[in-house]
């Protein structure tokens, strides 16, 4: 086949003049900390989702820091997670000094097995913490029934599941506290950044306050007209704030969201279309009720037909002009965690054996039919080749 000039790259943020102009209104304002367009930002993104409170934070992984602080979750605590997520999921489980505690995955959405939960529950058991894995909402009517019986807290990593939907309910509001990540390859983005929601406005008052240093007042009550200069530390706290600059973006991000959601499924079923007929190829079949995000299309290669590895396969893509990832290398690869929570790779073998065979194909609002149909004949013309 013949192989495009230009590289396709695995993801591109879709930037329009609209935040452009927002930014720049922002640098001519004089303001640009925290300040009058995040707080804006936080109330369109709590309407959109439908919670009581938002909070914008630097990043997906202080929401997630935060949240377990301010749900008391502290030294010898068990937080029950997965091992299929991105390395900042543990770190914030450690960083507060609790221990994670793995369940393996499924193999059909590639999230934690709820099945699994409760055998892992003990008296150290404080909360557990879910994974929408690529914008498929985990099964939260068995993860909340089961937080009740045990008396558990609900933290959510939603990094890939801004839009998602379980039941007809939008992701963030299941659990006490849902972390939102809008880094620059996610579906909304304000380059770095992220965000919580909660319905309970004592949890929020206690993420605001964490998140700025442990003071009283941030930037904008304290210079503003009609502010004042006064604050006082009340926690021990960090500095994860968002700055108004990050929230320009992420305020016509946000109003974007839906349409952009809408071209990353009409991508998806494009892809599930190329891939339908091949042996080789497996893709994952979507929850009946589930509404996803489109965050990622993970291709699952069957290798036992074929004379190459996933690894060889990345760079045959890449001979084409097409960018590709990995989601994810399972937390038991990493020789981080392996020695500090003694772990093997194989620990977890669906989550072992998933790794090893997956592939993330561009998936971004921007991308043309053209571009979806070169990447799959491309997928199709390796397969054949080897």
């Amino acid at each position: 086949m013949r192989i495009r000039k230009k590289y396709l790259a695995y993801n591109l943020p879709y930037i329009t003049k609209e935040e452009i102009n927002e930014v720049v209104d922002t640098l001519k304002s004089g303001w640009l900390t925290t300040g009058p367009k995040t707080k804006a930002f936080e109330e369109d993104f709590r309407r959109y989702i439908g919670s009581r409170y938002a909070v914008a934070l630097s990043s997906c992984t202080a929401g997630l820091h935060l949240g377990l602080l301010a749900a008391g979750i502290g030294k010898d605590d068990e937080v029950i997670t997965t091992p299929y997520t991105f390395a900042s999921t543990i770190l914030a489980i450690l960083e507060v000094g609790a221990k994670p505690v793995f369940v393996d995955i499924r193999e059909d959405t590639l999230n934690m097995d709820e099945r699994q939960i409760e055998a892992k529950v003990t008296r150290k058991t404080k909360a557990i913490l879910p994974v929408h894995f690529g914008g498929i909402a985990c099964e939260m009517d068995t993860i909340l029934k089961i937080a009740k019986k045990y008396k558990l807290f609900v933290l959510e990593d939603a990094a890939h599941a801004v839009g998602s939907e379980y039941g007809k309910v939008k992701v963030g509001n299941f659990g006490e506290i849902t972390a939102f990540s809008f880094y620059a390859t996610k579906n909304l983005t304000t380059g770095e950044g992220g965000m919580v929601v909660t319905n309970n406005g004592a949890l929020a008052e206690k993420i605001r306050i964490l998140s700025l240093h442990g003071i009283s007042k941030d930037s904008f009550k304290r210079y503003s007209k009609g502010g004042s200069w006064y604050y006082e530390v009340l926690e021990k706290g960090y500095k994860y704030n968002m700055m108004d600059m990050q929230a320009a973006l992420g305020i016509w991000q946000l109003r974007k969201l839906d349409r952009m959601n809408r071209r990353r499924t009409e991508i998806a079923e494009q892809y599930h279309s190329y891939f339908k007929d091949l042996d080789e190829v497996i893709v994952l079949p979507l929850p009946k009720r589930v509404k996803s995000s489109w965050h990622l299309y993970v291709l699952q290669l069957d290798f036992g037909g074929l004379k190459i590895n996933r690894d060889i396969f990345i760079e045959e893509l890449k001979k084409r002009n097409i960018g590709t990832s990995v989601h994810f290398i399972p937390i038991t690869f990493h020789p981080y965690f392996q020695k500090v929570l003694s772990l093997k790779p194989d620990s977890f073998p669906v989550a072992a054996k998933i790794y090893r065979r997956v592939i993330s194909l561009p998936l971004y609002p921007s991308m043309r039919d053209a571009d979806v149909k070169y990447v799959a004949s491309s997928v199709k013309d390796i397969i054949k080749k080897h």
